[in-house]
């Protein structure tokens, strides 16, 4: 497992972020000096998974206070660099009154704890022999740190629940392929790689117990926004009566959202899909609450219905 300062960190004159684009490959750092540069690398998907990239967001701010910035635009220049992840905001409003370098570093190190309670909780849910199914990347890189889904795999790892993992490639950008699997690797997590189109065939063969994803926003009554195709995967995991666990910190919760109705889709450039034709390229989709079974947090596990058991249930930092 990565370290949390090797996947981002804050140093004084720059945010320094590990190149997701670049992984496995190659281990590449990239230097961000001013709030626009973190704002760019957030977009860009050097960094990347909604709690890192709340993290960053932190870090961008810190960084522009120290250096005599103007905070107001920083801070809007921050906040529209992705619209989905709800945490990215949080992490800005968390800023506002305290924009030191030691809150920025705390909230990093805050989130990496609620990924470690979250994924004890989580583990709680699986069984001996559990063969998962995860969809894009859910680990360390994505939090900052220990992961939620993929958090939550490790721990039932280390407790001896967990027989296998399949990861989804995850189209269009393969974060599965590329950085869960290589996270699993790291871990000596037994795993395979398998198109997203496999996971129905796999489902009804009997080889898949559950399916376990992180997620980018959550709404007060449990719809939620994930990697697109996290919605296509919910619908098969219940016909084939399997069970969705969603696995994320509270900094993911948007109680402020009725529904997943009101959930910004970020559209991305068609050109990461083909440059020869026509492309809609949406970076996430939203799963309704009623095919989740489980939703949980470092608080626990929560169950339907979901605007009663996430109610009152924020972050701190």
């Amino acid at each position: 497992m990565l370290e949390p300062e090797r996947i981002l960190r804050l140093e004084e004159d720059a945010v320094v972020l590990l190149d997701q684009r670049l992984l496995p490959l190659e281990e590449i750092d990239v230097r961000c000096r001013t709030a626009g540069e973190v704002a760019d690398a957030i977009k860009t998907m050097v960094v990347r998974g909604a709690p890192a990239i709340g993290v960053a967001a932190a870090y961008g701010i810190a960084l522009a206070a120290a250096h005599g910035e103007d905070l107001a635009t920083a801070d809007h220049i921050l906040r529209a660099s992705r619209p989905t992840a709800v945490n990215l905001g949080w992490a800005l409003d968390e800023m506002r009154d305290d924009p030191s370098y030691e809150h920025a570093r705390r909230i990093h190190t805050d989130e990496v704890e609620r990924c470690r309670r979250m994924s004890a909780h989580a583990a709680d849910l699986l069984v001996s022999g559990t063969r998962a199914l995860t969809h894009c990347n859910a680990g360390g890189l994505a939090t900052g740190g220990y992961g939620s889904a993929v958090g939550a795999l490790l721990t039932a790892w280390e407790r001896g629940l967990l027989q296998h993992v399949w990861v989804d490639e995850t189209r269009p950008l393969l974060q599965g392929a590329r950085l869960t699997a290589w996270e699993l690797e790291a871990a000596s997590i037994p795993h395979a790689v398998i198109v997203d189109s496999a996971a129905a065939s796999l489902m009804a063969a009997g080889e898949v117990d559950c399916v376990i994803t992180g997620a980018d926003r959550i709404a007060a009554n449990g719809d939620t926004a994930n990697k697109i195709g996290t919605y296509s995967l919910a619908v098969l995991a219940s016909h084939h009566a399997i069970p969705l666990y969603v696995v994320a910190p509270t900094t993911t919760l948007d109680l402020s959202a009725q529904d997943g109705a009101t959930i910004p889709i970020e559209e991305r450039d068609p050109a990461e899909i083909t440059t020869r034709f026509a492309a809609r390229n949406p970076a996430f989709d939203v799963t309704p609450a009623a095919l989740i079974a489980a939703i949980v947090t470092e608080h626990g596990v929560h169950r339907a219905p979901y605007v009663q058991s996430l109610a009152g249930t924020v972050a701190t930092a």
